[in-house]
């Protein structure tokens, strides 16, 4: 039956003139509640989904599954799975670094080493950034943002930013009103002035 689907599918492909192919899996019901959501979002026509079909690059030419991908300018360390388990402690399977003139691939105790350094430095600068731009002395926020209202604030950023690229003699609009609901995560159709002009307010 599997093939005589998949065979059905083929043709109805090739009949098909809109660009668009039929895929159909068959999932184990106990990983299908959080795979089936992820697939939506992966294969999403949209900005979203091209954006994580982008960044899965990596993992499909992979060999093996990886644990991490930690990317720089010119040199990226993957740490390479399964984990492994042996007795109270969990391994990586190997690991991969690729940096100009080098590539070398990495045996389980070198990943796990270097994926503590990698995860400990991330935790270094993430907690310097805090510091660094008075974090701490804002309140908590929601993890959660209105994507509709976040999303065009930002875009609307990006665009006064681009502007004042192109007109590097103009001068900025201090007389920004205060920020209103919108830059607060709360839900409002309105976008204050600093937000719609991209300008830094607290």
């Amino acid at each position: 039956m599997p093939l005589f689907r998949k065979a059905v599918d083929r043709l109805s492909d090739l009949l098909r003139r809109d660009g668009k192919v039929i895929y159909r899996a068959v999932l184990n019901a106990r990983v299908a509640p959080y795979t089936v959501p992820l697939l939506d979002k992966i294969v999403a026509d949209d900005e979203d989904g091209e954006t994580l079909r982008i960044s899965l690059i990596p993992w499909k030419q992979a060999e093996r599954p990886p644990i991490a991908i930690y990317r720089g300018d010119s040199s990226t360390c993957r740490i390479d799975g399964p984990w492994q388990v042996s007795g109270s402690h969990w391994f990586p399977i190997g690991g991969l670094i690729l940096t100009p003139g080098v590539t070398a691939h990495l045996d389980p105790f070198d990943a796990l080493a270097l994926h503590e350094k990698m995860q400990q430095a991330i935790e270094d600068t993430i907690l310097a950034w805090a510091r660094d731009h008075d974090l701490y002395a804002l309140s908590p926020v929601p993890e959660t943002i209105n994507r509709r209202l976040a999303d065009r604030a930002a875009k609307a950023m990006i665009a006064a930013w681009a502007s004042a690229e192109q007109a590097p003699d103009s001068e900025p609009d201090h007389d920004a009103q205060e920020p209103h609901a919108c830059c607060s995560g709360e839900a409002t159709d309105t976008l204050c002035n600093a937000c719609r002009k991209g300008l830094p307010h607290d």
